[in-house]
């Protein structure tokens, strides 16, 4: 081993590793954020400038928030914004309670089946949506929900993968805390609230984000389910702005940005209490 390599050690990295991993870093950043900011640029862009043009402009020449507003005066995005808000509402509230309370019984609560049950839940996730998706309306259909915005939330209110999420957080507890409590007389609903909840609330900041973004972006389900256009969830409304204005991309990626901002705004509310619950790390009695 050389003197530079004794003085770096085992765990330092050497300069061409770094910018090696600086040089992915920008890639991977270029990937995922560079499409975002594109569609950015281009609902800036105001009527004069050439979108089609063979070496286009990535800054706007004249910023404009025209697009913005001609896109609110063509469709009602404030009443399809209020629908999808009130559909992912209802996800989040459901998969938040459901999750919980479902990984709580598999993880901590012995009951006869429960094997049986963890097996069926994992047999759900091997199917795709789409197998399933005549037989969600049918019984969507079934219980009157047709056309409704709860009919439009209610297939996704529990999902599978966040019961079996929410199962291996809680099965991170150790079970020596739940046998004190036991023998201290504490219920389930005690165990729950007072040990369980306290520790699986970076679990739980993931699932109301990743709910929401679920619910917030369903296309298709929606779609399927809504015939009244007073009900149309913000992503369905949009797609009045690719029949209308097929040969204006300024306005569909005005649109675009007015349903992509919410998630930021969610996300960037939401990170803050997903980090500190994962850096948290210790289990709290």
């Amino acid at each position: 081993m050389t003197v530079a390599g004794k003085a770096r050690g085992f765990n330092s990295v050497s300069p061409t590793e770094k910018v090696i991993r600086y040089v992915l870093l920008a890639l991977v950043l270029v990937i995922t954020i560079g499409p975002f900011l594109w569609q950015l640029s281009t609902s800036l862009k105001s009527v004069t400038e050439d979108v089609f043009t063979r070496t286009p402009s990535f800054v706007p020449q004249d910023p404009t928030l025209a697009n913005y507003a001609e896109v609110t005066e063509t469709i009602p995005v404030i009443g399809y914004a209020a629908n999808s808000l009130f559909v992912a509402v209802l996800v989040v509230a459901g998969n938040t309670i459901g999750a919980t309370l479902a990984g709580f019984a598999l993880a901590k609560l012995e009951f006869r089946g429960s094997k049986l049950v963890l097996g069926l839940l994992l047999a759900t996730l091997v199917l795709p949506g789409e197998v399933t998706l005549i037989s969600q309306y049918v019984i969507v259909r079934g219980l009157g929900f047709a056309d409704s915005l709860v009919g439009v939330a209610l297939p996704g209110a529990i999902q599978m993968l966040n019961v079996l999420l929410m199962r291996t957080a809680f099965q991170s507890i150790p079970k020596e805390i739940d046998s004190a409590a036991i023998i201290d007389g504490a219920t389930a609903w005690q165990r729950l609230i007072h040990i369980g909840l306290p520790n699986v609330r970076g679990m739980l900041s993931v699932i109301v984000i990743f709910s929401f973004i679920y619910a917030w972006d369903d296309f298709l389900w929606p779609l399927l389910v809504l015939t009244d256009p007073d009900k149309y969830t913000l992503t369905v409304g949009l797609q009045y702005l690719s029949g209308t204005f097929s040969n204006n991309p300024r306005l569909i990626a005005a649109g675009t940005m007015l349903a992509f901002l919410p998630i930021v705004a969610m996300f960037a509310f939401f990170q803050r209490f997903f980090f500190r619950g994962v850096e948290a790390g210790a289990i709290k009695g």
